[in-house]
């Protein structure tokens, strides 16, 4: 099992370092594109950098939480009295349903407030949308979304495979921030592609909680939430930031947040705040 898990998962990981290569590649074009167009400004520019400050903490996180991740991953497949042996069919398996539950916990973030203004806001804070965007992600995410896969570990996947699993959904989406490419035919009616995922980022009526799919967006036309792009969308939030400054940027929902649960009056009004939708 081992020895198979390791060509599996190998093939995995190697597919994520392709698709992040691809995205800095994709990158450099995007300068050069954005260049070309005379709409790298000096605005334009400071965003992409605050996207980019993000990543310090992010990274930070991920270094002092990656070995507790790993510890219950493994410690709850060695609980669980069955396994599902590792082949090229399971390996696909494992990562439709780490699609399908990526589908799930991206849909509850836009859903349920405290998800929403702990980190997932931070992601979609940016008014430009370009390959900085992708990288515009909080320390957070480190610490609730570990959680949604630990399902797949209790049916029997490896717990190896259902990280590399989520590793390549998560890479996949990085090539998507990008208004360089537009519409793909008829791969926007099956995967998540750049303009599937513009207009995910929208912030206008139409636009909004749309489109949560990581790899495949055939969760969201099955599931009622899918919408195609048709004009331009207004991108970021639905009450602009307007700051560049990477405190307010991670931690500006957060602490509208707090600011509403210290007027809370009652337990129960706390809870409803804490499930509320976003505002």
């Amino acid at each position: 099992m081992y020895e198979s898990l390791g060509v599996h998962g190998l093939a995995l990981d190697t597919a994520s370092w392709a698709l992040t290569l691809f995205a800095f590649g994709l990158l450099a074009a995007e300068l050069l594109w954005l260049w070309g167009l005379k709409r790298l400004n000096w605005r334009r520019i400071k965003e992409m950098l605050a996207s980019y400050c993000t990543l310090v903490p992010y990274v930070l996180t991920e270094l002092l939480t990656a070995g507790f991740w790993l510890a219950v991953y493994v410690g709850l497949a060695a609980l669980v009295p069955w396994e599902i042996p590792t082949t090229w069919w399971s390996a696909l398996a494992a990562v439709l349903l780490a699609d399908l539950v990526y589908y799930w916990e991206h849909r509850l973030e836009h859903r349920v407030r405290v998800l929403w203004a702990v980190y997932h806001s931070v992601h979609h804070s940016s008014p430009d949308f370009n390959q900085s965007t992708a990288y515009r992600i909080s320390f957070a995410d480190h610490v609730v979304p570990p959680l949604f896969y630990l399902p797949l570990v209790a049916l029997g996947f490896h717990p190896f495979l259902v990280l590399s699993g989520l590793i390549f959904i998560l890479a996949y989406q990085t090539w998507l921030h990008t208004e360089m490419i537009g519409r793909l035919g008829w791969l926007d009616r099956i995967f998540n592609t750049p303009s599937n995922h513009r207009v995910h980022h929208g912030a206008d009526p139409k636009y909004q909680d749309r489109n949560f799919g990581a790899f495949l967006i055939v969760w969201d036309r099955l599931f009622g939430s899918y919408q195609a792009e048709e004009e331009t969308p207004v991108y970021g939030l639905a009450t602009p930031l307007g700051s560049v400054n990477p405190l307010k940027v991670h931690f500006h929902e957060a602490l509208a947040l707090v600011r509403d649960l210290a007027g809370a009056s009652s337990l129960k009004r706390l809870g409803a705040i804490l499930l509320s939708r976003p505002l």
